[in-house]
């Protein structure tokens, strides 16, 4: 299968990883990767399939480099609105006691369908609530995943500290510690696929520090080195988080990870909001990466990540549009958006660039996640992960005859109009092409009426 995409405004990264704007330039993809870029079309390449990106931008496909796709079933809850973290967790975990497998697959869709729309094509998803009494299992999302044609790295999540053995979670939402190994080890087991181009791996993403035991700490991240895959988790997300590490273990939660041995270049944290200038060198050290979350830390009233502080040392740093309870969206173009407007809040006009801004949402994601070589990019060999987006509509009109990179992060960006997932159309002229959306849409209000308010 060839497919073409021709004559649109290519923005890519080059060998020296510097942005490049390629005007009238022609994309040749074969099956799922990239085979060129260049200005003439070759005479031998026969499309089977062409788009035209006449007055289009084309980017490599957006990265999210941390979610939990299921809360979309609590988006805007109106009790925890107003709520810091910690309340913010207490007023949820009872609701999402009340998941099942339908509604996590449908809660994951949603998600997954508004960041597709978006021009996002690969996402991380920790999923971490299993209560005890559910059907909930992983491939709940995993399946979602495949019916909607997104790449995912899904997160197989573990809670096991309730509140009677001093956690923040209810019991009822927490597993014994053997049953999440073993339910670990299956879930490798049947869905990982190290392929290069894969649509599926499995990564191991215990919720936080503080709602397993050290020892689980440990035993994930040794049966993850077993298993070769990644490891994820929220670290420093607040003050109140390092004081509550302080106080239960006498550690930061940046010292308490490096003693399980949660660091490095197969290790990345979310969140770090609250790190000092040692903890920044030490994850630039170490290569191990941060997925930053902007609206969320904004919602929760968390605090302004030191972003620029962490690209200055050299740390690896990927977007995260976090749940969609905690950002209430999941445009991730958007997301970019408020990573630039968020670090020049706190440090100024000329701190973060329109090309700072699409790195973490391509090559910083597609490092986080071991996939340089094949994601978030637009250049021979690359997966075919491409949106498009039309540059002559009214919320570009203008910027885009000055700059389009800067027309796509600096103004209101709406649905892109193509985007392709391992060579694949999954968006068409703004619309779902896998998947009926409005039917979705509708299944997801009354589920939410009926179960989750």
């Amino acid at each position: 299968m060839k497919l073409l995409i021709k004559n649109g405004h290519v923005i890519r990264w080059s060998t020296q990883q510097r942005v490049e704007q390629l005007e009238n330039h022609h994309v040749l993809i074969e099956d799922n990767h990239v085979l060129n870029v260049t200005p003439t079309l070759p005479a031998d390449f026969q499309p089977d399939e062409t788009i035209d990106a006449t007055n289009c931008a084309v980017i490599p496909g957006l990265i999210n480099t941390h979610h939990h796709l299921y809360q979309s079933l609590t988006r805007c809850l109106k009790p925890v609105q107003n709520a810091k973290l910690f309340d913010w967790l207490l007023g949820l975990y009872e609701v999402w006691g009340r998941i099942d497998y339908e509604a996590v697959k449908l809660g994951s869709q949603i998600s997954m369908a508004e960041m597709l729309l978006s021009g996002c094509t690969t996402t991380n998803d920790m999923f971490y609530v299993y209560p005890r009494e559910s059907d909930v299992k992983a491939e709940a999302v995993i399946e979602g995943a495949a019916e909607l044609g997104m790449r995912l790295h899904a997160g197989r999540g573990s809670m096991s500290l309730g509140r009677s053995q001093g956690g923040l979670p209810p019991d009822s939402v927490v597993q014994d510690e053997p049953a999440i190994v073993k339910d670990c080890e299956r879930v490798i087991a049947t869905f990982h696929d190290a392929k290069p181009y894969a649509m599926t791996r499995v990564d191991l993403m215990p919720c936080s520090p503080f709602s397993i035991t050290f020892d689980l700490l440990k035993e994930t991240r040794a049966l993850a080195k077993q298993h070769q895959v990644l490891c994820h988790t929220h670290v420093a997300e607040t003050e109140d988080e390092n004081k509550f590490c302080l106080e239960k273990f006498g550690k930061r939660p940046a010292d308490y990870m490096v003693a399980a041995n949660w660091i490095g270049p197969d290790v990345s944290w979310a969140h770090c909001v609250c790190l000092n200038s040692e903890e920044i060198k030490l994850l630039a050290d170490t290569k191990t990466a941060v997925a930053h979350c902007p609206s969320s830390n904004m919602l929760l009233g968390s605090g302004i990540p030191p972003v620029c502080e962490m690209l200055k040392a050299n740390a690896t740093v990927g977007l995260g549009v976090d749940g969609s309870s905690s950002n209430n969206g999941a445009h991730v173009l958007a997301e970019a958006r408020q990573a630039l407007l968020l670090q020049r809040v706190k440090n100024g006009a000329d701190s973060f660039t329109t090309e700072d801004a699409l790195r973490i949402a391509t090559l910083g994601g597609a490092r986080l996640l071991n996939r340089e070589r094949e994601l978030g990019n637009i250049a021979p060999g690359s997966a075919a992960d491409i949106a498009i987006y039309d540059l002559n509509t009214i919320e570009f009109a203008g910027a885009s005859a000055q700059d389009p990179l800067g027309a796509l992060i600096l103004c209101h960006s709406p649905r892109a109009k193509f985007v392709l997932v391992n060579g694949k159309l999954v968006v068409k002229y703004g619309q779902l092409a896998t998947v009926y959306l409005q039917a979705l849409v509708t299944k997801m209000n009354d589920l939410v009426k009926k179960k989750f308010r």
